[in-house]
């Protein structure tokens, strides 16, 4: 970019952030420190010219818009912070299906293909029997919002608004069908209906919901879901850690394809290998 593009640049910009604040001339050059007729010749359509360093770093801290912006390094003009504010984030978490701000990425993400990874199984195909053992100890007072929530989100996924997919360990399936580890002391009436249950869903609502289960001894994942191409959260235990920066989320994204190329058991077979597992 030669110096007049780049000083006519700088000239549109400046005028833009200028009124998207509200600011006036007089304003701009008293937050940056220098004379109205500084500021005047800095928009003059005829003889555009560029401020030297300081002034250009003054005139955006004042208008909270990034120097490069200004200057046509980047279109983005937010300031650094706020940019690295904006890609990575922190929510609190309530761990369930009820969240309020996982409800709102789900909506967020309609029309878009879905992919998680849950921490035990997943909150969407849970039964009321599950979540009744599950909030048996704590935060019982939100059961009947939580099972709410799982029903609008299981209408809302057969609605085909969104395809999901959902990669499981395997151990995790074996686990509930032996009342072993995490379900150690649920009932058997209730894990073996969940799992009957998670296997209906997946032969009613094939291909829109598909499941994949793989070897944790092999591949590895961390609880995440990547709501389309703009989002991917980590679930991290009391919060959230939500990207929105496009690198980062087509890297989670390729993690998921990952899990999925690596299942022991793909899609289709899904149904068949939970119900092999219960008595019959």
């Amino acid at each position: 970019m030669d110096k007049r593009t780049r000083a006519d640049l700088f000239r549109k910009r400046l005028a833009e952030a200028m009124n998207a604040q509200g600011c006036s001339k007089s304003e701009l050059a008293r937050l940056a420190r220098v004379d109205r007729s500084t500021i005047g010749q800095l928009l003059k359509d005829d003889h555009p010219r560029l401020p030297n360093a300081q002034l250009a770093a003054d005139a955006a801290q004042a208008l909270n818009v990034s120097a490069d912006w200004l200057l046509g390094l980047t279109n983005r003009p937010e300031t650094p912070g706020d940019l690295v504010a904006a890609a990575m984030s922190l929510s609190p978490a309530e761990r369930s299906s009820a969240d309020a701000q996982l409800l709102e990425w789900h909506h967020e993400a309609a029309g878009y293909k879905v992919r998680h990874v849950p921490a035990t199984l997943p909150d969407i195909l849970k039964t009321e029997a599950m979540l009744d053992w599950e909030y048996a100890t704590s935060r019982r007072e939100h059961l009947p919002d939580a099972f709410d929530a799982m029903r609008d989100q299981l209408d809302w996924l057969a609605s085909g608004v969104s395809d999901y997919e959902i990669a499981i360990p395997l151990h995790e399936i074996e686990a509930c069908a032996a009342g072993s580890a995490y379900y150690k002391t649920a009932p058997k009436a209730a894990r073996h209906a969940q799992l009957r249950f998670i296997a209906d869903q997946c032969d009613e609502m094939f291909p829109r919901l598909r499941i994949f289960l793989f070897d944790a001894q092999r591949v590895f994942s961390s609880p995440v879901t990547i709501f389309g191409p703009n989002l991917a959260v980590l679930y991290v235990g009391q919060c959230y850690l939500a990207f929105r920066e496009l690198e980062r989320v087509k890297s989670l994204t390729n993690h998921f394809d990952w899990l999925v190329r690596e299942a022991e058991v793909d899609a289709r077979h899904v149904a068949a290998h939970i119900r092999a597992l219960l008595p019959s």
